[in-house]
């Protein structure tokens, strides 16, 4: 580990490092030579928050053509980025999962979630926004400013999504835009990536929401079974694309299900045909189970990756048997969702626990967790094992390599 250079006081930050405040008063520490962050002080290690209004004479506006939040201080006509209460930052315990009181719950709707929130100047990208869970996250988010990336095969489902949108809101309509992914493809997500990059320079909020459910056996473009590519692997890849578009204020959720607890992957040797069957091995439940699986898996993995960066990273279940259209693929699940409608949650109560992992101000600086009714859970013990986790992601950068070189 480099050593820092000797100074007279240990909150001195060395050359090179700044301290930013987030909107709920963490403050964090970015490094401008090596574009890191990190929640703790490079040099104590110990974390610190601001609390309390702004001094007297200061106010806090969102610039829209800077698109950012400005501080300005209106005796002096003085502005800064720089939030003036970071002088007066006090360090704090490190927090604490446990301490973390639970607000919301089963019955909680995303709008309750979002009540009170600002997100005027923040982008979020969701996979899967054109309808069902994905839908309802982008227009909650939406209503209350956030700028909305539906990343969608079909541009059609995508713009009739926006138009609803539009319809309830008129000026949400100019905060949403539809840009082309097909989770089939890692040849499209890798155009779709170019074309994200070419269009924006930071995410605030990535959902990986798309998925596919009771599918007979199918393979992709890439000769993978689409369960595994559309719901894990593309979206692994990505997550890793994307990676320069993340940073201290990014938070990454990961869409999974309770259906990961019946996963039958081994915890020893996984190979491409445990997360990929043939034809004969094959069983759309299972296949189902093991992407959930996949996905808290990669979710625990990245989560341990980008700890340094204070990038959050938390896997979901968004509820049982919701009325989605993720059924749609054989008669007897949409029978059976059908049935159990009136007992499930509805879209709003749905889109909840995935809103409040992304926008909770109690979660700064916790990454990794599961949860399930807007509130943290233990997940199964096969996808706590580390060495699932790291065999997973070897296998999924293999993958990807193997299959970009081949085509």
């Amino acid at each position: 580990m480099m050593s820092l250079p000797d100074t007279d006081s240990e909150d001195e930050l060395p050359p090179g490092w700044e301290e930013r405040a987030t909107d709920d008063g963490t403050v964090c520490y970015v490094n401008q030579q090596n574009k890191t962050s990190q929640w703790t002080h490079p040099r104590t290690g110990r974390s610190k928050r601001i609390t309390g209004e702004l001094p007297i004479g200061w106010e806090k506006y969102y610039d829209e053509q800077l698109k950012k939040f400005i501080f300005l201080n209106k005796e002096t006509q003085q502005r800064s980025n720089v939030d003036p209460r970071l002088a007066f930052a006090v360090e704090e315990p490190t927090q604490n999962v446990a301490q973390v009181r639970q607000r919301f719950d089963s019955c909680s709707t995303a709008l309750q979630v979002l009540h009170g929130k600002d997100l005027h100047g923040r982008i979020a990208l969701i996979t899967g926004a054109n309808c069902g869970i994905g839908f309802e996250t982008a227009r909650s988010l939406t209503q209350h400013g956030c700028e909305i990336i539906f990343a969608c095969r079909s541009r059609a489902s995508a713009e009739a999504a926006i138009d609803r949108i539009a319809q309830e809101r008129p000026s949400a309509r100019a905060r949403c835009r539809f840009v082309a992914l097909d989770l089939s493809s890692l040849r499209a997500v890798q155009q779709f990536v170019r074309e994200i990059k070419e269009s924006v320079n930071h995410i605030d909020y990535l959902f990986l929401n798309a998925g596919v459910f009771a599918l007979p056996y199918s393979t992709t473009v890439d000769g993978l079974e689409t369960t595994f590519q559309v719901s894990h692997l593309s979206h692994f890849y990505l997550t890793m694309q994307l990676e320069t578009l993340f940073d201290y204020k990014t938070r990454i959720v990961v869409l999974s299900s309770e259906s990961h607890r019946f996963a039958n992957l081994p915890v020893d040797n996984l190979a491409i045909h445990h997360v990929s069957p043939p034809a004969e091995k094959y069983w759309s439940m299972m296949a189902y189970n093991n992407a959930k699986l996949c996905n808290v898996l990669f979710a625990q993995e990245l989560a341990q990756r980008w700890k340094q960066r204070g990038i959050s990273v938390f896997s979901v279940h968004p509820g049982n048997m919701v009325s989605t259209e993720l059924s749609r693929n054989y008669w007897f699940y949409r029978w059976l969702f059908a049935i159990v409608r009136p007992f499930t949650k509805s879209l709003q109560q749905a889109a909840a626990t995935s809103i409040y992992c992304a926008t909770a101000n109690e979660l700064t600086g916790l990454s990794g967790l599961y949860f399930n009714n807007c509130y943290f859970c233990e997940p199964s013990k096969l996808s706590k094992s580390a060495a699932l986790q790291q065999q997973l992601w070897h296998l999924s950068e293999h993958l990807v390599s193997e299959l970009l070189e081949d085509h």
